[in-house]
């Protein structure tokens, strides 16, 4: 009888809970995100199709020809992804990066799944159950995601803002001392540059679309000199991003680049989110674990498809485009830098 009571009482105190559910900020938020990756995993086929089409009639964009830009189909890929970028800005307004962010994984699915269908790129049965992998880890994080933060104001960003400087201080210490020694060298050094960067540049979107929001909701927000310095902060943090990204592209193997940039970018997002919102205060020790083994779920489906992403049905490995222009043999695997010494003059 005591036990039926203690039950009785655990689950009705377990009940409210399960009612309360997301909050109407996470949901929009969360629609935007996933139409974020609708739209940018979208993009990708779009314009490989203008791309192959542009090529068919002029010089490639891989052999340095600019036939694409009248090609309307790339354009129509080029605007599409622009719509997903700005419904990823949107997102920010509205839920915590730790629902946000880990689900930018979904746009490399819709890509995988579209080129399966559209492209006829053979997907590799371990690139399926990295898919799978990364909607369970993406159901996950929805499903325990924290509420979003009740902000009244930019100011009130701006203080939250001053936690982070250590990053910015390892940021410096990385372009200035790391870089001149390390950068050809080690690959974890430019893109310890962009994932610190680019976790900053996150936090200035938010703290912007955070702005807008409460503008257009009737709270001028323009009026605050600190609205006008995260404006500026998102367009240096990006013009950073983008470069030190080009330097780690040139230098070490794209395929090796895009998922060690992937996971620093996202764990470190989440981190600054979890320091400078702390969005982990208002949750459950449980509910942070689960969190955390649904990000690491995403992130083993993200690595199975970027390993698997040349691998044909038979499981034998295709020479990928970037392997052939630097001149590696099949049977190598993807080495961490390029060899530039290896190319025929």
């Amino acid at each position: 009888m005591a036990t039926t009571s203690s039950s009785s009482s655990s689950s009705s105190s377990f009940s409210p809970s399960w009612r309360e559910g997301m909050s109407s900020d996470n949901i929009k938020g969360l629609v935007l995100a996933l139409s974020s990756s609708f739209f940018i995993g979208a993009s990708f086929i779009v314009k490989k199709k203008g791309l192959k089409k542009a090529g068919a009639s002029g010089i490639r964009a891989g052999s340095g020809g600019y036939s694409y830009l009248y090609e309307p189909l790339w354009w129509v890929g080029m605007i599409t992804m622009i719509v997903g970028e700005i419904a990823n800005f949107a997102a920010y307004a509205f839920a915590p990066a730790i629902l946000v962010t880990p689900l930018g994984a979904l746009s490399i699915i819709i890509s995988a799944a579209l080129a399966h269908i559209i492209l006829r790129e053979r997907l590799h049965i371990f690139g399926v159950l990295g898919c799978a992998l990364c909607v369970v880890g993406s159901t996950t994080i929805v499903l325990h995601a924290p509420q979003e933060r009740a902000i009244e104001s930019v100011p009130e960003v701006w203080d939250l803002a001053m936690d982070p400087a250590l990053v910015i201080t390892a940021t410096f210490i990385l372009v200035f001392h790391f870089i001149p020694l390390y950068g050809q060298t080690h690959i974890m050094v430019y893109i310890g540059v962009c994932s610190l960067v680019g976790s900053l540049s996150v936090m200035s979107v938010k703290a912007l679309g955070i702005a807008i929001k409460l503008t257009l909701s009737g709270m001028n927000q323009l009026i605050y000199p600190q609205t006008w310095v995260f404006a500026l902060v998102v367009t240096v943090c990006v013009l950073t991003q983008m470069n030190y990204l080009n330097k780690a592209l040139d230098t070490f193997n794209t395929a090796v680049v895009s998922p060690i940039y992937y996971v620093m970018f996202t764990t470190l997002t989440i981190v600054a989110s979890v320091i400078m919102f702390k969005d982990w205060d208002r949750q459950s020790p449980t509910q942070v674990i689960t969190e955390i083994c649904g990000f690491v779920t995403i992130l083993s489906g993200t690595f199975l498809l970027h390993k698997t992403k040349d691998m044909a049905d038979g499981s034998s490995v295709r020479l990928n485009k970037h392997s052939e222009e630097d001149g590696f043999d099949d049977g190598e695997g993807i080495p961490l830098r390029r060899q530039d010494s290896m190319r025929n003059p």
